[in-house]
């Protein structure tokens, strides 16, 4: 929401929307400092719930350095060490979105420092899955990182991004997954119908996209509808 204007917390609030999640995601450009994460953590953590208060919505948020700027390693791990400051902040529900963007060995390490840092605080954990043409590998490679540390509880963890050739992979290994809507990109309000209609609706959900591209913040409701 960082990327949307008011209008869009009072179409989703006309819309019957009563809350919203917000994964710390891409800014647009590559952040050059930690100090600029932490300023963004606090946006998500201070201003933006008071933003959406006003028009009756309720705002939750997840904490991480995204997987696109993870392939610094030690900005990485700079911004991952200023986390457990905002873990306790009422609206944040846990680490995330952690996961792949290029499939780069970086990314891998920094995925599971992030994890490390969830199992150590007891958090619940977002998952970004790459691109379409890399998502089924980065996929399979999430899963596999994950299922290799034992503290993880596949219940505890959400796929996101997860379309018809990676929504079995996340399900098969016990895991939350989520459809995330886009006008043309990741998963249309159809095709997600179409999956539930495969797959069923058991640790399925559907979110709305909201970022700098192309996006509608009311997606769910058009699946709803759909």
């Amino acid at each position: 929401m960082i990327s949307r204007t008011t209008d869009d917390y009072q179409r989703m609030a006309q819309s019957g929307c009563v809350a919203l999640s917000e994964p710390a995601f891409w800014a647009g450009f590559d952040r050059g400092s930690a100090r600029a994460f932490h300023d963004y953590f606090r946006q998500l953590t201070e201003y933006e719930p008071k933003r959406a208060a006003q028009f009756q919505v309720r705002h939750y948020c997840w904490l991480c350095i995204n997987a696109k700027e993870a392939e610094n390693v030690n900005l990485s791990r700079e911004v991952i060490a200023l986390i457990p400051e905002f873990l306790k902040k009422p609206n944040v529900l846990g680490v995330g979105e952690i996961g792949l963007n290029k499939n780069t060995a970086n990314e891998a390490t920094i995925f599971q420092e992030h994890v490390d840092l969830a199992m150590k605080t007891d958090e619940l954990i977002l998952i970004h899955t790459p691109h379409l043409e890399d998502k089924y590998k980065g996929t399979r490679m999430i899963v596999d990182m994950l299922q290799n540390d034992r503290r993880v509880k596949p219940h505890r963890v959400c796929i996101d991004h997860v379309e018809e050739h990676t929504v079995k992979v996340a399900l098969d290994g016990g895991f939350w997954c989520a459809m995330t809507l886009y006008p043309i990109t990741k998963c249309t309000p159809e095709r997600a119908v179409d999956i539930i209609e495969r797959y069923g609706t058991e640790r399925i959900m559907a979110n709305s996209a909201g970022d700098w591209g192309r996006s509608n913040p009311l997606a769910v409701p058009e699946f709803i509808l759909k």
